[in-house]
């Protein structure tokens, strides 16, 4: 026989142990799995065949999708493109190119789904530009970062398809894409308004006026970019795909675009570029493989109903349970990454916030997903906020400051997200 709690404290034990010893996070979850299920006498033959079943369903398919398309549209000049867009549309306004850098971000986590991918392309053009500009590299760096993680929101987010798993396919990729719309162009206008005092206040510069014609030029140029958002969520919302098969169509229109229109890297350079996108796939791959051992343990051992037990021990007070919810996913964005902690964390969580409290399996994915997003761009090991710190050359001490007030606006935006449900199911409960 064995012990329930000395197996619980094995399993989550020798997980954060390895954690803060800095092992991989892969790594830390296939040893605390192994460990425990030894203790426990299961067959490690089950935890291989977990490991496989993780990775083996068919709408996991849409992830290398996604992810090659970003990466041929940010290669291919893409990112060029939405940023003249963006400089043409709002530009003249004071701090025009923080503003762009906003607008610019929005528009291409429509196409890339990532949030490092974004500062990667968006920041290593921004950035530079911003500080040549008069601009403080602190202030350029975070609203770089902080903007960025409008990426995981707005659709397409493999992030959102790695939820609706965890979830036990009890949520629709396509409702999850649709509910995350209007968060994440809300949290885009509440960087914008921070922003603008900022800028009004340090008085930073304005940009040309665009002519009308100028205008249009810019947007037909980056409209063959944008077009890929309106085909994955178009085809997904209408039904007329499957998540799996939009992001294949997209792919396959990013490349036509990237290589037959655009033209600005030649074909010489796929090679690196599936190279690149093969790298980012075996990390996310990895992890849910891993994540998906160490979720079938916390079901053995009937963690998700302890916390659910725990939880409402606490309070019956549905507010005060969401808030504690928040702070509790807060906490662990800012120590762990985005798709084990949606591995890990839905199990236990789903039961309490949809079944106990009633809340919306769409409203809650997307409540998660801008939760752990804030964590991509808090210290230690947030990897928006560490990629934006090295394109800018400044440390991370000294960005986190001046990100202040932008963390306070992506609260406020989750706060409401958390208690006002239409925000998140109006479109979803329109369209489909």
């Amino acid at each position: 026989m064995f012990n329930a709690h000395v197996a619980s404290l094995l399993l989550m034990g020798i997980f954060v142990v390895l954690l803060i010893l800095r092992m991989p996070i892969t790594f830390s979850l296939f040893a605390s799995s192994v460990v425990t299920a030894i203790y426990l006498k299961i067959s490690l033959m089950a935890i291989v065949l977990k490991l496989v079943n993780g990775v083996s369903s068919f709408s996991l398919l849409a992830i290398p999708f996604f992810i090659l398309s970003g990466e041929m549209m940010s290669r291919g000049g893409i990112s060029r493109r939405l940023i003249e867009f963006s400089n043409a549309l709002i530009g003249q306004w004071r701090g025009g190119l923080a503003q762009v850098n906003i607008l610019a971000s929005m528009f291409f986590g429509g196409i890339s789904g990532s949030a490092v991918a974004d500062v990667s392309s968006i920041g290593t053009m921004m950035i530079p530009m911003m500080v040549e500009k008069g601009y403080d590299t602190d202030f350029s760096v975070g609203i770089t970062v902080t903007s960025a993680c409008q990426g995981v929101v707005i659709p397409p987010s493999h992030n959102m398809i790695i939820f609706a798993l965890a979830a036990g396919g009890g949520v629709s990729v396509g409702k999850l894409f649709l509910g995350g719309l209007i968060p994440g162009v809300m949290l885009g206008l509440g960087l914008m308004i921070i922003t603008a005092i900022i800028a009004k206040k340090r008085n930073y510069p304005k940009e040309r006026k665009y002519t009308t014609k100028e205008k249009i030029q810019k947007s037909l140029d980056a409209l063959l970019g944008m077009m890929t958002m309106v085909i994955i969520i178009g085809g997904v919302v209408s039904g007329v795909f499957t998540a799996t098969e939009s992001a294949a169509i997209a792919c396959v229109y990013a490349f036509i675009i990237t290589f037959g229109v655009y033209r600005e890297i030649k074909i010489n350079v796929f090679p690196e570029i599936l190279k690149n996108s093969l790298k980012t796939l075996a990390m996310v791959m990895s992890l849910i493989a891993a994540a998906s051992s160490f979720g079938y343990l916390l079901a053995f051992l009937r963690i998700p109903q302890s916390v659910t037990n725990f939880l409402l021990s606490i309070s019956d007070n549905r507010i005060i349970l969401l808030l504690l919810i928040n702070v509790m996913l807060l906490v662990l964005g800012t120590i762990m990454d985005m798709a084990p902690l949606i591995i890990i964390c839905t199990p236990i969580l789903y039961p309490v916030v949809v079944g106990a409290l009633g809340m919306s399996g769409v409203q809650f994915g997307v409540m998660m997903i801008l939760n752990l997003a804030i964590g991509l761009c808090t210290p230690p090991v947030g990897s928006a906020l560490f990629v934006g710190c090295s394109v800018g050359k400044i440390s991370i001490e000294k960005v986190t400051k001046s990100m202040l007030p932008f963390y306070s606006v992506m609260v406020v935006v989750l706060l409401m997200i958390t208690f006002i449900p239409q925000l998140t199911l109006v479109l979803p409960n329109a369209i489909m």
